[in-house]
């Protein structure tokens, strides 16, 4: 796989990157195979596929634990491993809540470090600001773990231009993560802009979709049993429908390529910019060698244009 970077100062990586969320969490949790998921970890590191992306609250806490049993031995050298800090799961079925404490933070790294069996992460992010927690703060306490060994470098994610400027007075930024993709494009407007501008790495989650730009969603039916989509706007029976157009699009140009829907999709968010590195997600290891296949496809300019202007699908994200 072609490789870029993460950011203009950060390590090598290949082009496409792997998030591990839905191994253990959210998507398909019947159809967890964490045997698989170990399979795809390593085969990812074959293909050129890096950057690897968890977080201590998916699970929570499981998928470090299998994560770092993916990465064991002399695949975490391989391997440009990234978590998050900063949300933290809710009691008695309650949403996932923020917790941006310093105290918090000092305490997380530590323990994400011993489920990733590992002394170091590479990246180390915020998953979301706390709105009670001055960014300064929490990001300082980050800043520790980067001077302690623990972390080489920080990323933001779902942040506005502003945060991200409030956090680089007191560190420097490697990467921001957000949502980006055919049908979330809020970033483009003024987040992008800026991270390129400023040699800050750009790491879109979902970019497939979760999977609807794939392909592999005609209907709310073809969703597995008890999984997350089912209860977001944009995979309901009638917007799921409506948003089928989308997906024809893409296969229109895909097939142009003799490439799948699921690598046009993730192209097309590849060419958003130099150091933009989109992170699917995927358990199975047919899947995984399809989404690195994507960082080969190059779009030409009128193929760019036309899915820049498919129109904004129906439904919220949440």
């Amino acid at each position: 796989m072609r490789s870029t970077r993460l950011g203009v100062d950060g390590p090598e990586v290949g082009a496409i990157g792997l998030g591990c969320m839905g191994m253990t969490w959210a998507y398909d949790p019947n159809g967890r195979d964490d045997a698989a998921s170990v399979e795809v970890l390593r085969t990812a590191l074959d293909l050129g596929v890096t950057l690897i992306d968890t977080a201590d609250v998916y699970g929570p806490y499981d998928n470090e634990e299998l994560v770092g049993k993916g990465l064991a031995g002399a695949y975490r050298e391989r391997a440009v491993l990234a978590t998050k800090v900063g949300l933290v799961p809710g009691r008695d079925g309650a949403r996932v809540g923020n917790d941006g404490r310093p105290e918090h933070v000092r305490r997380s790294i530590d323990e994400s470090l011993r489920r990733l069996g590992t002394d170091h992460v590479d990246l180390y992010q915020l998953h979301r600001v706390d709105p009670e927690v001055p960014v300064e703060e929490t990001w300082g306490a980050m800043a520790e773990a980067v001077a302690a060994g623990k972390a080489r470098l920080l990323g933001l994610s779902e942040v506005t231009v502003e945060q991200i400027e409030r956090a680089r007075a007191v560190h420097p930024v490697a990467s921001v993560q957000s949502e980006l993709s055919l049908w979330t494009r809020d970033a483009l407007a003024e987040v992008l802009p800026y991270t390129e501008a400023n040699g800050i790495a750009f790491l879109p989650y979902s970019p497939l979709g979760r999977g609807f730009l794939a392909g592999r969603f005609g209907s709310a039916a073809d969703l597995p049993a008890d999984d997350w989509r089912s209860t977001l706007p944009r995979f309901q029976a009638d917007a799921l429908a409506a948003n089928q157009a989308l997906v024809g699009t893409v296969r229109v140009i895909a097939d142009r390529h003799g490439a799948t829907p699921a690598q046009v999709a993730l192209a097309w968010v590849v060419a958003q910019g130099q150091y933009v590195v989109p992170t699917p997600g995927t358990k199975t290891p047919k899947y995984l060698a399809d989404n690195a296949g994507a960082a080969d496809l190059v779009l030409s300019a009128d193929e760019l244009a036309e899915l820049d202007a498919l129109p904004a699908p129906v439904g919220g994200r949440y």
